[in-house]
């Protein structure tokens, strides 16, 4: 089969586990045009000409500063990539939005800002505002003119959004809504001119409201002291009797969670996106300096151990945008779908983004983990330096940690990662069971000693289609045993998520490597054969454990070791030498003085 194949065949999100995926159908970053890859150079030059030589001032909090690159961004452009032409924006493609995210990623307290106003602060009223409320507000925002920010979070109200206090009573001319209570954790709240508020109309209608700057009876706090990312502008929001015009209700009275979901689902992909952006630079950080400090009369790259750092910093790297831009094509490739049955924009996109939420959260988690990861080992190659103030990766290190606690902490995303999988199962819109109940004839059954299958990549999708069916065998089994108990179960749901998780990633950077052999040949590719190889050697393993974790917490007797044989028999790869292939990735990056894939 062709690369240049023309037929896509789109699953549906969630559908990656139980059908086997073509890499020709299967979108990477090779592919991005040469428009999409001139945007990705503007948002680079942006960050070393804009942002980098002004960090030290960024995390000062320098009055009106973080304002007025807000502005020159979108002056630049930057803002309005993926917005309609109506209203100002260029209109492109969900895809070429993911890669601004990506690579405005990188800077620190600035990438924050920029993410919060172009996310969450502009898009509930793009997808949820009247006519009269676009026109109004989203010119402005595309610009940078005004900045935008998003309420939902209050001081006993997190992880339970619904649970929120702020409440908003109609006024006796029926005029206005007054709100009354407190917002906590609002990014860009400092300078912001527009916010998306939520409140519960009447005590109970949980409800989007926008609210301008100096409205009566809106009033904001200080800044706030954090750990990590300095610079973004943090302060809590105070309501007393804050008169909002009726007509700046966002979307329906008591249809707010339709806000605050759906665009969490945007959110958890693009946060993913910064993420990659962001460890892509601490890496390069940490390969420049790796190769000009010495120890024992020698740069410390030449190290085994420092090489290890580096290689499984670059694997994390390219596995994670693997997942990325193959989820991101899918939410492009049913925006389209929608579009053309006649969907309205709005509808389109946040119906395409609902389609994938399993699988934005499981890149949520990823993503954030993979840049802990990076930044973390970034200290340990600078050493001691790391830890000063001086190196900038300290700052990556301490903005870093964030990202695992905003857009629905990991955990939920982890607990919503199966709840999502197991919900659609019930509703009948992902067929597991069919899959499932093959996965157990197959284990009743004596295995096929047939003669090995030795087309390319062979073992490779064969272990893939096995960690599946190591996931369905231990699902399967803790939902039979569990039953309804199972939301309560928690442990056992993360470990679940954590085999998808893997799963998923494996199989998109086999996918992407596949691709890559096609197009350029095996000699060309060998470096990213041993990126993909490595990741699928160690997944094999966590996916085992992650299920051996989660089995023996609810089976035991002959169920727990028959289910146990079966996971050993799914998680078995092959022996590979990922010393060497770590130690080519490496010495690549060290050639080249930079991340090379």
């Amino acid at each position: 089969m062709s690369a240049k194949t023309e037929h896509k065949a789109v699953l549906k999100g969630g559908e990656w586990l139980v059908k086997e995926s073509s890499p020709f159908d299967t979108y990477t970053a090779e592919a991005f045009t040469e428009e999409q890859r001139m945007i990705r150079d503007m948002c680079d030059q942006f960050l070393d000409t804009e942002v980098y030589p002004i960090l030290d001032r960024i995390d000062a909090l320098e009055s009106g500063l973080m304002k007025s690159l807000v502005r020159k961004a979108g002056e630049q452009g930057l803002l309005s990539v993926s917005f309609p032409e109506e209203y100002g924006g260029l209109g492109k493609d969900f895809v070429t939005s993911t890669i601004v995210n990506e690579y405005m990623g990188a800077g620190h307290s600035f990438s924050v800002a920029i993410a919060a106003h172009t996310g969450i602060g502009t898009l509930p009223i793009l997808y949820f505002g009247t006519d009269e409320q676009k026109q109004k507000y989203i010119p402005k925002l595309i610009t940078g003119e005004w900045a935008g920010a998003y309420g939902l979070t209050e001081p006993n109200s997190g992880s339970d959004a619904l649970g929120a206090k702020t409440s908003a009573k109609l006024s006796e001319d029926g005029k206005y809504y007054l709100l009354n209570g407190q917002k906590c954790w609002i990014t860009n709240g400092g300078f912001a001119q527009v916010y998306t508020v939520f409140a519960k109309v009447d005590g109970d209608k949980f409800t989007g409201f926008i609210v301008d700057r100096g409205t009566e009876g809106f009033t904001q706090g200080p800044e706030e002291h954090k750990m990590g990312i300095k610079g973004s502008s943090t302060v809590q929001l105070y309501f007393q009797d804050a008169k909002v015009p009726v007509e700046n209700v966002l979307g329906e009275i008591g249809k707010g969670h339709k806000i605050a979901f759906n665009i969490l689902n945007i959110g958890r992909l693009k946060l993913c996106a910064a993420a990659v952006g962001g460890a892509r630079r601490a890496l390069n950080t940490s390969v420049e300096y790796a190769k000009t400090r010495e120890q024992f009369k020698q740069p410390i790259s030449n190290f085994g151990a420092i090489k290890h750092k580096l290689a499984e910093m670059a694997i994390k790297i390219f596995v994670a945008e693997s997942a990325l831009y193959r989820t991101a094509a899918w939410i492009d490739e049913k925006e389209k779908e929608l579009l053309a049955a006649g969907k309205q924009f709005n509808e389109s996109l946040l119906g395409a983004a609902e389609e994938y939420a399993i699988e934005c959260a499981m890149l949520k988690v990823y993503g954030s983990e993979v840049l802990d990861y990076v930044v973390d080992e970034g200290v340990q190659i600078h050493g001691g330096n790391g830890f000063s103030a001086e190196y900038n990766i300290s700052r990556a290190y301490r903005d870093s940690r964030i990202n695992r606690i905003y857009e629905g902490t990991n955990e939920i995303n982890r607990l919503l990662t199966l709840d999502m999988t197991l919900k659609r199962a019930m509703q009948g819109r992902l067929d597991l069971m069919g899959p499932a109940m093959s996965v157990q004839k197959e284990l009743m059954s004596i295995p096929d000693f047939g003669a090995d299958d030795e087309t390319p990549f062979a073992r490779e999708k064969k272990l893939i289609a096995n960690l599946k069916k190591a996931i369905l065998i231990t699902s399967g089994a803790a939902v039979q045993k569990l039953m309804a108990k199972i939301e309560q179960e928690q442990e056992v749901l993360m470990n679940i998520a954590d085999m998808a998780i893997e799963t998923f990633n494996a199989e998109s950077v086999l996918l992407r490597v596949m691709k890559m052999v096609d197009q350029r040949g095996e000699a060309a590719s060998q470096h990213y054969l041993d990126i993909m190889r490595t990741y699928l050697y160690d997944a094999a393993d966590k996916v085992n454990k992650s299920g051996k974790d989660a089995i023996n917490s609810f089976a035991e007797g002959d169920e727990q070791r028959m289910i146990l044989m079966g996971l050993k028999r799914f998680t078995k790869a092959d022996s590979f030498n990922s010393k060497a292939a770590r130690r080519n990735i490496a010495d690549k990056m060290i050639g080249e003085g930079k991340y090379s894939f």
